[in-house]
Parts: C-alpha cells; structure tokens; sequence
C-alpha cells in the first residue's frame, strides 16, 4: 500500500547564542555572540499507509511536536525528506493544505470571543466547502462529539473538554484525508477524553483518514493506535506493532487473583508480588510462564476469580526509555 505520509532522513536543527554569564559576558556579546546547534530532530525514516492510525510516542524535547510541524510546513527541515499526499510540505501548496489537519492541545484556532459555531462558518469560507457539505458534516460531528447545547457560547466560556471537542470539529469540518494530532486530550479529565477516544476510533473507521497522533497519555495510544513510532532526543528508537513492544520491554503479565477462604502463604516463588492480602494477591509473572504459573496456583489455592491482565502501555514505555544503550532496537 502506497505511503501517505513519509519521512526520509527529516532532520531539524536550530541555532542559539550561547550565554556567558556577567558583566563581561554580556558586554562581548554586543560585538559577537557564539552560535551553539541544537539538533531536535535527527535523521527521522517512516511511511504511514492510507488510514492507518500510528501513535507517536516520546519524553518531551524528544521532537515529536518538531516533527508535526515539519510534516505540515509549519517548519522548514535542515536535513532529509518528508512527502505529505504526494506533497513537500514546506511548500505549502493549497492542494496539500486542504486536505490535512493539524489539532494541537495546548494551542487553538478558534477565535476566543466569538461563539465555535461563528468559526465552524469562518473555516467554511477558508476551505471553500459546499453549503450541503457543510451542513451535513458539521451535523454529525456535532452529533457525536455531543456539542448542539454549546456551539452559540463564547469559547472562552467553555470548558476545556468543551473547547478541544470544537477544536476537532473545526479540524474536520473539511474533510481531510490526514490529521495529524498533537496532545489533543491534554489536561482533560478521564471522561471526556474517553469520549474523545471513541470519537477518533469511529472517525478513522469510517473515513478511513490517516492520522498521526501524539499523547502523553498512554491510554489515548493503548486504545487509539495498533502500531506506535517512539523517538528520543530527535533519533527514533522503534517502529512497529504497541503489541511486539510490550513482548520486547515488558515480557511480564499480571496475575489477579481472588481467593474464596483467607490465604497466607509466600506467592513470591512465582514472581514479583505487587499486592497481597488474605483475600486476594496481584502477581507479576513471566510472560512465557503464565498459564504454568496460573494452573498452579488454581490447583494450590481456594481461588475464587482470576484475571491475567497486559502491563500498562505507560510501564511499556517508561521501560522502553529506561533501557541500556546496547539494548536499543535500531
């Protein structure tokens, strides 16, 4: 399948004026000031195929937002390639522009004092979409992000939940066929970014638009994304499936476990016990040794319930970033 989004070597490095501290300092840098190069992204290689949803993943400073904005033609790269549709994005052709989207969650579009339903018609003028169109998309989106009671108040008095829920309509309102999102759940509380998370499942099912997405919130990823793009200090450290991570950084599964008739016994010969009491025990166990360990413990104990579940994807990686540097995986 053809790619869609591309990056071949995309690199971006910006340029500061070292400080010197005091008087003296300050005064040399009057006549001349010393550059010092800060590399935020290095030599970055992906392709991303027609509707694919890829988490994009990193610490910060590790030049995920760098990346996106070269990706839109925000920025200008120092280095390499990107291709976007067909497009180099830097250049910033309209017929590129009108067919991607970029939502960012600590930056907005909308106009503060005005009502979102103002900006949904200012956007339409901008992107030239037909009245029919307009109606029947603006309808929808409003219908699943559950918007209609507040589309005529003023953004600024709208919730944070609120206003980002705007903030991604006014990003589909023409319907573009990529959307790059940058922390689009950022500080919202957990209800309204599970809302946010389904919204985007049902979006990329259903109009198959490729979206490139990143999130400090691993839940967003764990949900949203079958594949995930790590980078850190600008170099990228892994591609391909959340699932072949987990086996790779975090080979363990947990073992919860629910006892009928109080237990006091030493379950640590099994593996770590993370949580234990008369009732019930919380085991991390071997991956490879689970179902072993599992019909052991059935068979030993009064066990009641229990539940083998996956590590958390944030465990995965804070594991992944906490690896020793012959142990990286590119």
């Amino acid at each position: 399948m053809p790619a869609i989004v591309s990056a071949e070597s995309l690199a971006k490095t910006y340029y500061t004026s070292k400080k010197i501290p005091g008087m003296w300092g300050a005064a040399k840098a009057l006549v001349s000031r010393e550059k010092v190069a800060i590399e935020a992204v290095k030599g970055v290689s992906f392709s991303i195929a027609e509707g694919e949803l890829v988490g994009f993943l990193g610490p910060n400073g590790a030049g995920k937002t760098t990346t996106l904005k070269m990706l839109t033609g925000i920025l200008v790269p120092t280095g390499g390639e990107a291709s976007v549709l067909g497009y180099r994005p830097w250049e910033r052709n309209p017929a590129m522009q009108r067919q991607i989207s970029l939502v960012m969650g600590n930056k907005q579009q909308l106009w503060w004092d005005l009502p979102a339903w103002d900006s949904f018609q200012v956007l339409k003028e901008i992107y030239d979409v037909p009245q029919a169109d307009f109606k029947l998309r603006v309808d929808h989106l409003i219908d699943a992000l559950q918007l209609s009671e507040k589309l005529h108040t003023q953004v600024r008095r709208l919730s944070l939940g609120e206003r980002m829920k705007c903030e991604l309509v006014a990003a589909l309102l023409h319907s573009p066929k990529v959307v790059f999102l940058d922390e689009p759940t950022i500080g919202l509380d957990v209800i309204s970014q599970k809302r946010i998370r389904e919204f985007l499942r049902e979006h990329n099912r259903d109009h198959k638009t490729t979206v490139l997405l990143t999130s400090h919130y691993m839940q967003d990823v764990a949900e949203l994304c079958e594949r995930v793009i790590v980078i850190d200090h600008g170099t990228m450290i892994y591609d391909g499936a959340l699932t072949e991570l987990t086996r790779k950084y975090r080979p363990v599964k947990k073992l919860v476990l629910v006892f009928s008739s109080p237990v006091s016994a030493d379950f640590s010969e099994f593996g770590e016990v993370l949580e234990q009491a008369e009732s019930g025990i919380t085991i991390e166990v071997a991956r490879e040794r689970t179902t072993e360990i599992a019909a052991k413990i059935l068979t030993e104990y009064p066990v009641e319930d229990i539940a083998i579940e996956e590590p958390e994807a944030e465990e995965v990686i804070r594991a992944l970033f906490e690896r020793k540097p012959e142990s990286s995986p590119v």
